[in-house]
C-alpha cells in the first residue's frame, strides 16, 4: 500500500476520531454503544478497501451493499464534517473572545448538543438533495464561436460525457438513460472526460457493447481519470476500448484536417506509476495552431504553460459539486 493511500486512511481514520467525540459530547452512551460505535467508524474508514478486496474475491452482492453504504456514509460524514468544523471554530472563536475581552459570549456560543445537530441535520438533507439531484440527468448545451472550422464545417457538435463511474452501483439502467440522451443530442464526436469505470469491469457484461452502438461521425475519444487508476488500469482501458473509444494518454490527433483533439493522463496515475507524464506544452505545441484545438483533462485545472495552446478544455472530476455525482452529458457546438 503506497503512502497517498495510508495517508488517506489516516485523514479518514482522523475524521471518524471527531465524528465519534462529538456524538460522545452531545448524547450520553454507555461502553457497549461505545464499543459498537467504534466497530462501525473503523468499518466505514476502511470499507473503500474492503470493497476492493471483496471485489476481486468474486463476492459481488456483499460488495454492492459495503459500497452503498461506505460511500454514502463517507459523502454524509464529508457535509457533517464541513460545517462541523466551522461550528466548532465561531465555538473557540466566543471562547477566545470571552477570555480575552472579560465578557460571556456564551449566548452566543452553540451548545455541544446543538453543535451536533444542526451538521447532522445538514448532510442528511444535503446529502439527499445530492442523491436524487444526481439521478436526474441533464444536456447542457454551450455553444461557442470561432474561426478555426474549414468552409465546408458549419458547425461541429461535441457531446461530452463524465464521471459515468460504470461499476458495482452504477449499471445498466442508468447507462441506457446516458445513452439516450446521447443519441438525441446526435454528435459529430463523442468524448470521455474520465471515470468512466469505477471498480473491476469483468462483470459488467453487455455496458461496453450498449455504449459501442453510438458511432459519430468523426469518433470517440476518451482519457483516464483517476478511477481508472483505482479500478485497474488494464482492465479499465479494456473496457473503454471495447466501447469503441480511442484512448488519448498524452497524445493527440487531427481528425480529417477539422479539429485537434489531445488527452492527458490523471495525475492519480503517478500513485501507482502509471501514468504517462507527459508535458500539456509539448504536446499541444505539436499541433496546427490554426486549427481548433481540443484538451480534455480529466481534472479542470490549466497548466499555465499550456494556455493559448488550445481552444477549449473539456474535463470532470468535481460532479458540478455534487457530492453523490452529477453524471450528466454536455453537448457543445463549435460553430463559425
Amino acid at each position: 500500500m503506497r503512502i497517498p493511500i495510508v495517508l488517506f486512511f489516516v485523514i479518514y481514520g482522523l475524521v471518524h476520531v471527531y465524528a465519534f467525540f462529538k456524538i460522545k459530547a452531545a448524547v450520553s452512551f454507555g461502553f457497549r454503544v461505545g464499543i459498537l460505535l467504534t466497530f462501525f467508524m473503523v468499518l466505514m474508514t476502511f470499507s473503500p478497501y474492503i470493497v476492493s478486496i471483496t471485489e476481486r474475491l468474486g463476492f459481488e452482492s456483499f460488495t454492492r451493499v459495503m459500497s452503498y453504504s461506505g460511500y454514502m456514509w463517507m459523502g454524509g460524514l464529508f457535509l457533517f464534517f464541513s460545517l462541523s468544523v466551522v461550528i466548532d471554530a465561531w465555538r473557540l472563536i466566543c471562547s477566545a473572545a470571552g477570555l480575552v475581552l472579560q465578557k460571556d459570549f456564551s449566548g452566543l456560543t452553540p451548545s455541544a448538543r446543538l453543535s451536533f445537530i444542526v451538521p447532522v441535520l445538514y448532510s442528511v438533507i444535503a446529502g439527499a438533495y445530492g442523491y436524487f439531484e444526481a439521478k436526474n440527468i441533464r444536456t447542457e448545451q454551450v455553444t461557442i464561436r470561432t474561426s478555426k472550422l474549414p468552409d465546408h464545417i458549419s458547425k461541429l457538435k461535441i457531446v461530452q460525457i463524465s464521471d459515468v463511474h460504470l461499476g458495482l452501483i452504477v449499471r445498466e439502467e442508468r447507462l441506457k438513460r446516458i445513452i439516450h440522451q446521447i443519441k438525441m443530442a446526435q454528435p459529430d464526436i463523442l468524448v470521455s472526460t474520465g471515470d468512466l469505470t469505477d471498480g473491476l469491469i469483468n462483470r459488467l457484461e453487455g455496458l461496453a457493447e450498449s455504449l459501442n452502438e453510438i458511432k459519430p461521425g468523426y469518433g470517440k475519444f476518451a482519457i483516464t481519470g483517476n478511477h481508472e487508476f483505482y479500478a485497474g488500469l488494464d482492465h479499465a482501458l479494456a473496457f473503454t476500448q471495447q466501447a469503441g473509444f480511442r484512448i488519448l494518454r498524452g497524445e493527440g490527433t487531427t481528425i480529417e484536417g477539422i479539429i485537434n483533439i489531445a488527452g492527458v493522463d490523471d495525475p492519480a496515475g503517478n500513485i501507482y506509476g502509471l501514468s504517462r507524464d507527459v508535458s500539456e506544452k509539448a504536446l499541444l505545441s505539436g499541433f496546427d495552431n490554426d486549427k481548433f484545438t481540443l484538451l480534455l483533462k480529466h481534472r479542470p485545472f490549466s497548466d499555465k504553460d499550456a494556455l493559448g495552446l488550445f481552444d477549449l478544455q473539456l474535463s470532470g472530476h468535481t460532479h458540478k459539486g455534487q457530492i453523490c455525482g452529477d453524471r450528466q452529458s454536455v453537448s457543445s457546438r463549435r460553430r463559425r
